[in-house]
């Protein structure tokens, strides 16, 4: 069983926009709508959506009704951080499936990557959609200077989705909530994706599968401008 669990309870303050990101109209339609379809039109069994508590009706109504959703069995309230809303969502996941996360502001993620990204996960046990670095990538000091060029054959962009047998990142999860962040100040953690989760606290090898290089993250004006010539093409 394949579960798809799309992630949209962050505030996108970088939008400059009074309205949240995953609600703001491209096309015709929420942005949230676009990656919440392709998961639809793929071969995942369930949709878990994971957004903020008082957006949940919005989004069963607006979005989830409106556009027939069927694969959407569960809406839960996500957490203040990424990975907090990450772990709401798993915890209402069977532990038998393999679980695809997904940022619910890369509207351009494709059926064929979310099959390949399937795929991959009953091969490998943990994959993630990454593309080859186009820039040259400096590593640089706080006070701006240079310290190193770093090789650019070694480096990936990381997207998602990001695939793993649920029971196992349910585990790294818990192994985190239940010891690190005891220890430490949430604040001063910085955990940007679920394959830092797994490397760290499943001590599970993440394997890569190519990504796409139109499956941008909505997170600036400049994104939305972007995501908005991908989709009208899309459409021709």
């Amino acid at each position: 069983m394949f579960v798809g669990i799309i992630v949209a309870a962050g505030s996108g303050n970088r939008m400059s926009s009074k309205q949240k990101k995953q609600y703001i109209d491209v096309q015709g339609k929420p942005l949230l709508y676009y990656s919440l379809r392709a998961f639809q039109d793929s071969s995942v069994d369930e949709i878990i959506l994971v957004t903020s508590a008082d957006e949940i009706e919005y989004c069963q109504k607006e979005i989830i009704e409106k556009y027939k959703m069927t694969k959407v069995t569960k809406v839960v309230a996500g957490g203040e951080e990424r990975y907090e809303s990450v772990y709401e969502g798993l915890k209402v996941t069977n532990p038998d499936s393999y679980v695809l996360i997904h940022d619910g502001a890369r509207p351009m993620v494709s059926v064929e990557l979310i099959e390949r990204i399937m795929k991959a996960v009953v091969k490998y046990k943990a994959c993630i959609a990454a593309v080859p670095v186009k820039d040259t990538i400096k590593r640089i000091s706080m006070d701006g200077r240079v310290v190193e060029t770093l090789a650019r054959s070694a480096l990936q962009a990381i997207q998602t989705p990001q695939a793993f047998p649920a029971k196992h990142l349910q585990e790294a999860y818990g192994y985190m909530f239940s010891t690190l962040l005891v220890l430490n100040n949430r604040s001063e953690l910085s955990i940007t994706d679920d394959s830092m989760i797994m490397e760290t606290y499943g001590k599970q090898t993440v394997h890569t599968v190519m990504g796409d290089y139109t499956n941008i993250k909505v997170t600036t004006p400049e994104d939305l401008i972007l995501a908005n010539a991908f989709l009208s093409n899309a459409k021709k």
